[in-house]
């Protein structure tokens, strides 16, 4: 037997979707400007779905549900849906960053369903911040260490080392 959530409530678990969604949004978008199969819309639905689930085995059947068994779910189906994303194509990995940023992305959703805000935030942008200035740091990294540089994209047969073919 599901609880009854007043309308207050509901349009508090709907501002979580909402924020879910524009914080999977955000990191999908940083994806998309990075050429990554794994955009905008991808992170967004990872995230909203997340939040939902979340919002479901907190809310959706009362005293019945455990809520870690949904958390516990959508981390291991979320691990299925990113390996799809990783290939092995001509002798290097493609897609590991973006099946990592998935994974990340359903726990800014969760963490949003639950309705810890300020965490899902702060993890959307050090998320962002990884995406999009680690690269640089990395290649920085390298060349002061002397370490070869990741294939290119016409040393790889395709896109840049982290997409997929």
């Amino acid at each position: 037997m599901t609880p009854e959530l007043g309308f207050n409530q509901q349009l508090e678990l709907a501002a979580r979707l909402a924020i879910a969604m524009a914080l999977g949004a955000v990191i999908g978008f940083e994806r998309e400007m990075d050429r990554q199969p794994a955009g905008f819309r991808t992170h967004s639905l990872v995230a909203l779905g997340s939040a939902l689930f979340t919002i479901i085995s907190a809310y959706g059947f009362g005293s019945a549900a455990v809520p870690t068994q949904i958390a516990a779910q959508i981390v291991s189906g979320i691990g299925f849906i990113g390996a799809g994303t990783i290939l092995h194509h001509r002798g290097s990995i493609r897609g590991l960053t973006t099946a990592a940023s998935l994974w990340s992305v359903a726990a800014i959703g969760m963490a949003a369903g639950a309705g810890m805000l300020v965490m899902a935030a702060i993890g959307t942008v050090l998320i962002v911040v990884v995406l999009s200035l680690l690269e640089g740091v990395e290649g920085l990294l390298r060349r002061w260490m002397g370490i070869a540089e990741r294939p290119s994209q016409l040393d790889a047969g395709g896109g840049p080392p982290d997409t997929l073919p």
